[in-house]
């Protein structure tokens, strides 16, 4: 049943993914709102098709906040990088550059407001990043980074890559830490039905030094741990 699943997931998401991707990018040009919702669209597919194929439910313990925060999200998994636009409103989301390359994807990322992180130039790459950031805080849209800089198994912690330390100085926002389990069901092969958990901690205040927010972040994005 596992694997009927799978085989009936993968060619209905994907279908969906390319029709939605490119409904975006027709609609871009003409309708900013429009554009929004097609990308939040795309979200909510994956959602469906994790319910109502895989068998995978959601829980969400607390909620998002109303003004501009930085959102500090646990990474097991391509779910919660997919699923940000329809957990928020109108997110940000600071991505790894490569996935920019992707041809449709892309475009619609950079036009969405995506920001590309480019961590081999350093700096100059924080710079731009806040910046970007800084327009983005401007337009009243919230920001999510996934700390960690990658993927880590369930389970595991990882220390915070550099840049967050100085994004959280620079972009002087709240941070709010999320948790997330994806990891178990999500897998790059098989899905596995079961429940997804979103956690939600309290905001955290600007300017505290770096080593108290880094692991502030690091205890609260791991609170669903074993």
């Amino acid at each position: 049943m596992m694997l009927l699943r799978n085989l009936l997931f993968y060619p209905a998401f994907y279908l969906g993914s390319i029709l939605i991707t490119s409904a975006s990018l027709i609609s871009a040009p003409f309708s900013v709102p429009a554009f929004r919702r097609r990308v939040r669209n795309w979200a909510q597919w994956q959602r469906w098709c994790l319910r109502h194929i895989v068998g995978i439910k959601l829980v969400i313990e607390g909620k998002p906040h109303d003004e501009p925060v930085l959102y500090a999200i646990k990474h097991e998994s391509f779910f919660e990088a997919i699923d940000a636009p329809a957990l928020l409103d109108c997110p940000s989301v600071f991505a790894k550059r490569e996935l920019f390359s992707i041809p449709g994807w892309g475009r619609a990322a950079l036009a969405y407001g995506l920001i590309p992180v480019a961590r081999e130039q350093g700096a100059k790459a924080l710079m731009n990043m806040i910046r970007s950031a800084r327009r983005m805080i401007a337009d009243g849209r919230p920001l999510v980074i996934f700390p960690e800089g990658t993927r880590i198994p369930h389970g595991e912690s990882r220390p915070l890559q550099a840049g967050f330390a100085g994004l959280y100085k620079m972009l002087a926002l709240p941070v709010v830490p999320v948790a997330v389990n994806s990891g178990p069901l999500y897998q790059r092969g098989l899905k596995t039905p079961g429940t997804i958990t979103y956690k939600f901690g309290e905001p955290i205040p600007p300017g505290l030094p770096r080593e108290e927010i880094e692991a502030r972040v690091i205890r609260e994005i791991n609170a669903l741990n074993p």
